[in-house]
């Protein structure tokens, strides 16, 4: 004991205790809650663009509240801040808003509404706003209102993002599990402990519902209730990142360097995000009607697994984030912007080209169908023909 107590901190022996508390908690839930799901017929409806094909339980994110809460409040973390208290105020708002909507199904408004209210709650009294943009595209400090508006904006932008990438096995849980870990390590290094270890408590949690979410006998979804609490952490640990990187005036570089980053950890959400809602505008359809445009769909229409199209998508993540780390101290902030456009014009391409694929491949299909048939009818017609032949023959 005293060989890992020299190898570790009191700190770190105390996240990864977290973690591990998290992950078993986890994994010991799932299961009833598959079961309790199946007995009480709370599964998640098959639909026309859905991805599965069963009906599977849909109340993961029962599993990821209860884990990640409970490891968190094993310990007295005297640096919380008020801010955690109200975040977890909001957490559990959004609990109750995913339960009721994954069991009854509530409309897109209410559920925008009270998204909003529990962002609010945080944002105003326990002061996260972004502030300053120093000198990003030439804006320094923003008025309160506007920071008020702009942080909401980002929250419920960030909580429905994670909630629309949702849609096929492990996309969500692995992204989110992926950005956890990193913000943990962040907060670590940043010595603001308990936010890492409220970051290690999501992704030990996280990882237990990937266990069985990408089962073939025991699978379960996170439903509205995972991917609502899910978004909501990564909003405000990014926020929070940003917030605390932007206080060193200093050094403005550190003050914009964050959101960048922030934006490439949370990369696919986003992005896939904005394109799809960009694609329904133009088309003069509502942004919020869901189809199967997604990436993460025309991959699985494309032939791949849930599972490629999830490590596709996530060394993609990993991949940007490689870039960046690697050149970021070459280059100015609007140019780190002027790439990351670049970024997402690659990212609308590759989805149109796949896109196009899909669509001529249905194209051939249907063609190749239409020929066999009328293949198979002129076969039937020269039997016919043939056997009227020899029935002439005979007589």
């Amino acid at each position: 004991m005293e060989n890992i107590i020299d190898l570790f901190t009191i700190k770190e022996i105390q996240i990864l205790i977290t973690f591990f508390v998290s992950l078993v908690i986890s994994i010991t839930a799932i299961p009833v809650i598959i079961n309790i799901s199946k007995l009480k017929d709370l599964m998640a409806e098959i639909e026309l663009r859905s991805s599965h094909e069963e009906l599977t339980p849909t109340l993961g994110g029962v599993a990821i509240f209860a884990s990640t809460l409970i490891s968190y409040f094993i310990w007295d973390n005297p640096n919380e801040g008020h801010e955690i208290h109200l975040a977890i105020s909001s957490i559990i708002i959004l609990f109750f808003l995913g339960i009721k909507d994954d069991i009854l199904i509530l409309s897109p408004k209410k559920k925008l509404l009270i998204q909003i209210a529990a962002s609010i709650l945080l944002i105003i009294f326990g002061e996260m706003r972004i502030s300053h943009f120093y000198g990003l595209f030439g804006v320094l400090e923003i008025p309160y209102i506007l920071s008020v508006l702009f942080t909401t904006f980002i929250f419920i932008s960030v909580i429905n993002s994670i909630n629309l990438i949702d849609g096929i096995d492990g996309l969500a849980g692995t992204v989110g599990l992926l950005a956890s870990l990193i913000f943990g390590y962040l907060f670590y290094d940043l010595k603001l402990y308990a936010l890492s270890t409220l970051a290690i408590g999501l992704s030990g949690s996280l990882i237990g519902f990937l266990r069985f979410n990408w089962s073939v006998k025991n699978k379960i979804f996170m439903g509205d209730t995972g991917s609502l609490i899910l978004g909501f952490l990564l909003s405000f640990f990014a926020v929070k990142y940003i917030i605390f990187n932007s206080s060193y005036r200093f050094n403005p570089q550190l003050g914009v360097d964050a959101p960048i980053l922030m934006i490439i950890l949370l990369i696919i959400p986003l992005f896939d995000t904005l394109r799809i809602f960009s694609i329904r505008i133009i088309a003069g359809k509502s942004p919020f009607k869901g189809d199967r445009n997604h990436l993460h769909h025309l991959l699985i229409d494309s032939g791949l697994s849930h599972f490629y199209a999830t490590v596709i998508l996530v060394l993609f993540n990993l991949m940007v984030l490689f870039i960046y780390i690697l050149i970021r101290s070459n280059y100015s902030n609007n140019q780190s912007i002027l790439g990351l456009f670049i970024v997402f014009l690659v990212y609308c391409l590759s989805a149109y080209l796949l896109s196009e694929r899909i669509n001529s491949a249905k194209i051939e299909r249907i063609q190749f169908t239409k020929i066999d048939k009328l293949k198979r009818l002129q076969i039937v017609e020269d039997k016919k023909n043939q056997g009227l032949a020899n029935n002439e023959t005979r007589n």
